[in-house]
């Protein structure tokens, strides 16, 4: 068998594999989404399932595919022959999902231009003199609070726009009606998106070589900004009842099910599993590296990382409710709508409101950053794996990756029309979603919890860490993890609901239908490519799958074994 490894990248220092892979779980799903699902679904009682389900799917899972990545040595699409040759579809659900996640580089060419705006003073969200402002504008800024106060001036919720809805919809998305409605291109978003991918490019373009380098600032700076941000938000007025909404606990919904299948999501999302990012990320590490303490301690990091974010984000805006003198439920949104309407509007009743703007589109943009150069490190290193006589030649990966990022780059020009939006929650919605997480985590425990083995994972850890995990690793890895990814998964099947847009917008029937092959591209290529294996195997059905359910028996961790087996033998003769 070929040695897929020879050649392989490692990294120079730990801390460059700590950084990076903190980078990529602590993303902006624990700024945007994290802190909205906990004031949702219970408050500090939401705590309850996600720490449940952290410990039984997110902890065991990120430890398995660090491991797979670190003993395997090789990326998220070819180590799964190794393991289980039947489940080597998984590696291609993997891209797919990958694929997918390119899109959210949108993201950051919208927190880019907004970062460029946040240089204008007065900031651009925070008035109605602007080009795009309409009749029904509103300035939600102190001063104009005051005249609203003092009765001068009558603001109707159900037909005016706050300044920051009409920045968002109108200034930076210069939204259509519908997604049949494609309209023009925004040429600034456009180059902040050209931009993006540009920065994309140049922290992975040497591989881990330069990626070991950038993750010292992109990682490290993002905790910066937050904790700036939380000392600042738990200064202003209101805060505390924006804190109070955010961790009081109702512990009645804790028997609605909903709660438990979105904390099992968000785990999935927030741990960063089933994308292949931390089996490439845990591949070039030294096979003697303690990826077992490593696991835990990122996986600690994650979560106390989204928990606190919350604290940052609600102070803020607790304040903006004191401001406005309206309850936090009517200030409070999810995903883009917090990151880019709740929040610019609360740092612009802000004194210095440009710093502080300024502050959190660089965390923003940052978070987001790292996340998205993991996964196109992820895509990239499996095509280096998958063509390692070719892909590992002097200077094929650089240009791989300037073909392949310029292809990413025109495939989302339609992101920067004015129908984009809807394109985007359409891919968002259906794309990488918990449904195909959920698949794929489940494929990967039978994979490795049967068929590899539980015991054989345990012996791994063990020769590499000196270690052995605990048993609730096993445990989780054969039963309780794929169990819980099972009942999910069919209840998100069972709960599904068609999407809609913030605004009501009801999509065409043909979008819907896109969606759906969408989300089955993701899963589908574990079963074909199980049934295209089996047709290619010699002898009769059974001993057909009896070779394809078991591992190779040699996996390509030799240089520990060997390395250990020899310094015994030297100990024994000496």
């Amino acid at each position: 068998m070929e040695n897929k490894d020879e050649n392989r990248e490692q990294w120079r220092k730990k801390r460059e594999y700590i950084l990076a892979a903190a980078g990529n779980v602590v993303g902006i799903g624990n700024v945007w989404r994290f802190p909205y699902l906990c004031y949702k679904n219970g408050g500090g009682a939401f705590l309850l399932p996600y720490c449940i389900l952290a410990l039984l799917c997110g902890v065991p899972l990120f430890l398995m595919e660090t491991v797979i990545g670190q003993c395997m040595q090789e990326g998220s699409a070819t180590c799964w022959t190794k393991l289980c040759p039947l489940a080597q579809g998984t590696g291609f659900s993997i891209i797919m999902i990958q694929l997918y996640s390119r899109l959210y580089s949108i993201v950051l060419a919208w927190a880019f231009l907004y970062l460029i705006y946040c240089f204008r003073d007065p900031l651009p969200w925070a008035t109605c003199s602007n080009p795009w402002n309409t009749d029904r504008c509103v300035e939600l800024t102190s001063a104009n609070r005051t005249a609203v106060d003092s009765g001068n001036q009558t603001v109707n919720w159900t037909s005016d726009k706050s300044s920051v809805s009409e920045f968002w919809e109108r200034g930076v998305l210069s939204m259509s009606r519908g997604i049949e409605e494609v309209g023009r291109v925004q040429w600034e978003l456009l180059l902040c998106l050209l931009a993006s991918w540009v920065v994309c490019y140049f922290c992975i373009w040497k591989g881990v070589r330069s990626t070991g380098k950038v993750v010292y600032f992109t990682a490290v700076f993002p905790y910066v900004t937050l904790a700036i941000l939380l000392v600042r938000g738990l200064t202003l007025p209101g805060a505390l009842q924006g804190v109070i909404y955010y961790v009081y606990p109702d512990p009645s919904r804790l028997a609605d099910l909903q709660v438990w299948l979105e904390a099992c999501t968000q785990v999935l999302f927030s741990y960063g599993v089933a994308s292949g990012s931390i089996i490439t990320l845990g591949s070039y590490n030294k096979v003697k590296n303690n990826c077992y303490r490593d696991s835990l301690w990122l996986c600690v990091l994650n979560s106390c990382t989204s928990f606190v974010a919350g604290f940052a984000v609600f102070s803020s805006l607790g304040f903006m409710a004191h401001e406005q003198g309206v309850p936090i439920n009517m200030v409070v949104e999810s995903g883009p709508g917090l990151a880019f309407i709740a929040f610019p509007q609360a740092v612009a009743m802000m004194p210095v409101p440009q710093l502080w703007a300024a502050c959190f589109f660089i965390m923003l943009f940052l978070l987001g950053l790292d996340t998205v150069f993991a996964g196109l490190e992820t895509l990239t290193s499996s095509v280096i794996d998958m063509f390692p006589g070719q892909m590992r030649r002097p200077w094929r990966r650089e240009i791989f990756l300037i073909f392949f990022c310029a292809f990413c780059f025109l495939i989302q020009i339609p992101l920067t029309t004015q129908g984009g939006v809807y394109l985007f929650q359409l891919f968002d919605y259906y794309g990488a979603n918990g449904a195909c997480l959920l698949f794929v985590c489940l494929v990967e425990c039978v994979a490795v919890g049967w068929a590899f083995g539980a015991d054989r994972m345990c012996d791994m850890v063990e020769d590499m860490t000196g270690q052995r995990p605990w048993l609730i690793f096993k445990l989780c890895w054969r039963y309780i993890t794929p169990l819980i990814c099972m009942a999910c998964f069919i209840c998100s099947f069972l709960d599904y609901q068609p999407l809609t847009s913030s605004g009501g917008y009801v999509y065409p029937d043909w979008a819907y239908r896109l969606g759906w092959v969408i989300a089955l591209s993701s899963v589908v290529p574990v079963p074909i490519w199980a049934v295209v294996k089996i047709c290619l195997t010699e002898g009769t059905l059974r001993q057909r799958l009896a070779v394809l359910w078991h591992p190779v028996k040699h996996p390509v961790i030799p240089k520990s074994i060997e390395e250990q087996s020899l310094n015994e033998t030297e100990m024994n003769s000496g």
